[in-house]
């Protein structure tokens, strides 16, 4: 943000941070933490979610697919709105598109509006994590913005946690109807506090408004985004590495760990929970290490891949009949580094664009991962159906989207870097002329 407006008044160049800061930021967490759990509410529900509707594998995976479609085609409209509308606003419709959405879910009599609902429900999870993402830099330095994005992934995982824990346990204790309408309450209780609480930002450091530019500059954003080679590389990053994780978690890793490996449902469930929390500690690990050492977000990224193809095609190529436990619990610990080494994608987009288009070109890095997860959750669903429920056939196909992705990657990671060189010297040499 600069530190003068238009009109000559100065401004302090940073928000002021501070506790206010950590309780308005805080709710939309807050949110986006509900958000995550109304998402992957379905994940420790596809066994039951197939008996109540009378759905086969294919129309199971549906209900991700749909979910997942919206979700990743609304990452550059969302950024759009929140441009035009603000954080507050396009939070709370997107709450109100969540909860509704989860209350649908809940109540649904047929396949069909159950379908609806999911769909209503990832149109306003969409609006969560770009909105916390500017709710932080809008409240916070800029020195900080690394840490409050991380702080807001971790939260999000911790949402993961209460859909493998808490509302497994409801399922089976309450019921389908009373477990999701009671989740749905949580949605509520947010709304209220954003209504109430929540601030786009602090006083005195109002953006400058945006005039309406037409639909000819949203085209020439995402043209002049997609024509950098980072933010390429970033999406096949975050397509190649994220989808593995997702698609265990998001559906077919309940029905795989007690269909396939006869694990009990509470066995299956802390393995989900392990994931999970490998998730999170490994985030901790990667920021820390890309924040120091900028050249090792390649390694990083494809060690994650190449170490998830391994696990996964242990498991899968055991001899016996069932995999271990120990197996299974090294899998599930692997699987928990996809995501953060997902987050490695907007490392190479974000300097790869300038401030304008930063906005676009994290939203194309965004749909990579939930691209290649719709691709494996259908073709999962259909392989299952069609060879009798074989999870080996059905699960190998999570190595043909690792090729593809692995095969841009390289295709692009020289392009890349020298881009980013010229841009880096291109700086340094605006910023010494820059007239004191």
């Amino acid at each position: 943000m600069s530190s003068a407006t238009s009109a000559g008044k100065v401004l302090p160049g940073d928000p002021p941070g501070g506790r206010r800061a950590i309780a308005v930021w805080g709710i939309g967490v807050a949110v986006y933490f509900v958000a995550v759990i109304f998402r992957t509410s379905l994940g420790v529900a596809g066994l039951d979610a197939a008996d109540r509707f009378h759905v086969n594998a294919s129309a199971l995976s549906t209900f991700s697919i749909l979910q997942l479609l919206v979700y990743a085609g609304m990452q550059i409209p969302v950024g759009l709105l929140v441009d035009r509308l603000g954080t507050k606003k396009v939070l709370g419709i997107g709450v109100v598109l969540f909860t509704v959405g989860q209350l649908g879910f809940a109540f649904s009599p047929s396949y069909g509006m159950a379908l609806a609902s999911r769909a209503l429900l990832g149109c306003g999870d969409a609006m969560t994590f770009i909105s916390v993402l500017r709710l932080g830099s809008r409240w916070f330095p800029a020195r900080r913005g690394p840490m409050v994005a991380q702080l807001a992934g971790l939260v999000g995982m911790a949402g993961n946690l209460v859909s493998t824990l808490v509302l497994a346990r409801l399922l089976h204790g309450i019921g389908w109807t009373a477990a999701f309408a009671g989740s749905a309450l949580a949605g509520v209780v947010v709304l209220v506090l954003l209504l109430l609480f929540l601030k786009d930002h602090p006083e005195g450091h109002e953006p400058e408004p945006m005039p309406h530019q037409g639909a000819a500059y949203v085209r020439r954003q995402i043209a002049l985004s997609w024509r950098e080679p980072g933010t390429r590389l970033g999406l096949w990053v975050h397509f190649t590495t994220q989808f593995p994780a997702m698609v265990f978690l998001l559906l077919w890793g309940m029905p795989f760990l007690v269909e396939a490996q006869g694990l009990s449902r509470g066995t299956a469930g802390g393995l989900l929970t392990l994931v999970v929390l490998s998730n999170m500690a490994v985030g901790l690990v990667y920021g820390q290490v890309i924040a120091r050492h900028h050249a090792a977000r390649l390694p990083l990224a494809l060690g994650t891949v190449g170490a998830t193809a391994a696990l996964w095609a242990a498991t899968l190529a055991y001899p016996a009949d069932r995999a271990p436990m120990w197996l299974l619990v090294v899998l599930c610990t692997v699987l928990g580094a996809c995501g953060p080494a997902s987050m490695i994608g907007f490392d190479f987009a974000r300097p790869a664009n300038p401030p304008e288009r930063q906005g676009t070109a994290s939203g194309i890095t965004n749909m990579g991962g939930f691209i290649a997860s719709m691709t494996t959750l259908f073709a999962i669903g259909v392989l299952l159906d069609a060879t009798g429920d074989d999870y080996t056939v059905a699960f190998s196909s999570v190595f043909v989207l690792q090729v593809l992705g692995v095969t841009q990657i390289l295709r692009l990671r020289r392009r890349a870097a020298r881009r980013e060189r010229e841009r880096s010297v291109a700086s340094r040499v605006e910023t010494v002329h820059v007239p004191v």
